[in-house]
């Protein structure tokens, strides 16, 4: 959940579910030294693969999600503010526009935060008006959930690349962005910038936090050329909550403030 809704994907989540379901007993037999643990989706079946010690789960959590794809490359785009900017346009269980903050002005490092936010804001409404998505199997999933600025460091590197995810109602992400990820790698093999199984490593430039990808098996999504992606990384428990609703309660469900 976000303050705007419900994900299409989170990959951040599908790591700390898998971890959650060892440790509370979801899944019957966890074996040594890592547990399969498939979790269904909004946008379709994913699997992540849970380390586990015999006792209780760990990390780094792996998964493998729905086929990934570009949906478009070298898009124009005119943002009102910014003029003409080029995007890409990935899907990795949801769809994101990518382009360089060097396109905006900015610096994805060391731009504030806001200035950031407000750019791939614009660039979001922008793509939503000048681009029509399509998805495969469900239309339902054919929207675009954010703009992901990146450093520009796209053709393959041992060093890591920092990217900023600013999604749904201007919130912004704190890691690389699983989906996100799932996507990138999926646009920088359509575009012959990596091959199959070389791993990249992707920075939030918010926390600093870390995911890994790789494209692991290339294959069709309708009429796509896709990939499935496999993201790593690393998520933690925080505490845990109870919530209760009374039948007599008359906001018993919910209110929403903007």
């Amino acid at each position: 959940l976000h303050g705007a809704g419900y994900s299409a994907m989170c990959g951040h989540a599908v790591l700390a579910l898998g971890r959650f379901a060892l440790d509370y007993g979801l899944v019957a037999a966890p074996s040594r030294p890592e547990t399969t643990v498939r979790l269904r989706c909004p946008c379709g079946p994913v699997t992540a693969f849970v380390p586990w010690d015999g006792r209780c789960s760990g990390n780094p959590v792996r998964f493998h999600s729905v086929p990934a794809f570009a949906a478009a490359t070298d898009l124009a785009v005119d943002v009102p503010g910014h003029g003409k900017v080029v995007v890409d346009i990935g899907y990795g269980g949801t769809f994101y526009a990518f382009l360089s903050a060097e396109q905006l002005g900015l610096d994805v490092c060391s731009s504030k935060t806001r200035d950031l936010v407000s750019a791939a804001s614009a660039v979001t409404e922008a793509v939503k008006k000048q681009f029509k998505l399509h998805h495969p199997e469900s239309e339902d999933l054919a929207f675009l959930y954010g703009t992901i600025l990146t450093d520009g460091k796209d053709a393959f590197s041992e060093e890591p690349t920092t990217n900023i995810c600013v999604f749904a109602d201007e919130q912004v992400d704190r890691s690389p962005t699983g989906s996100g990820v799932t996507a990138r790698i999926a646009l920088q093999y359509h575009k012959g910038l990596i091959q199959l199984n070389q791993t990249r490593t992707f920075r939030s430039s918010t926390t600093g936090s870390l995911f890994t990808g790789k494209a692991v098996q290339a294959t069709k999504f309708g009429k796509y050329n896709a990939v499935v992606v496999e993201v790593s990384g690393e998520a933690f428990y925080t505490g845990t909550a109870t919530f209760t609703v009374e039948e007599e309660d008359p906001l018993k469900y919910g209110f929403f403030f903007k």
